[in-house]
């Protein structure tokens, strides 16, 4: 299964829905806090394009926020990006 990486902040409500949203299925995730450290903010919108988070990112792919993961399942997608 691919590595799953959700760039957060402790105060992001869409954040602690994409954790319960892979804590339901069972997925593994790391999660990077960018609250406190500018570098990590930069790394975030290096890669993702995007200021927002959470920013989640299957492998080197970018799925996008809490909004583009549910899209991505509800059109059977995500399970093929996890493999």
């Amino acid at each position: 299964m691919k590595k799953v990486t959700i760039y957060s902040t402790k105060i992001c409500p869409y954040c602690i829905r994409a954790k319960n949203f892979f804590d339901k299925k069972n997925i593994e995730y790391d999660e990077i806090m960018i609250d406190r450290d500018p570098l990590l903010i930069k790394e975030m919108i290096e890669k993702s394009g995007r200021q927002s988070v959470p920013q989640i990112f299957i492998g080197e792919y970018h799925v996008g926020g809490f909004d583009d993961l549910i899209e991505h399942d509800m059109d059977g997608k995500l399970e093929g990006l996890l493999i």
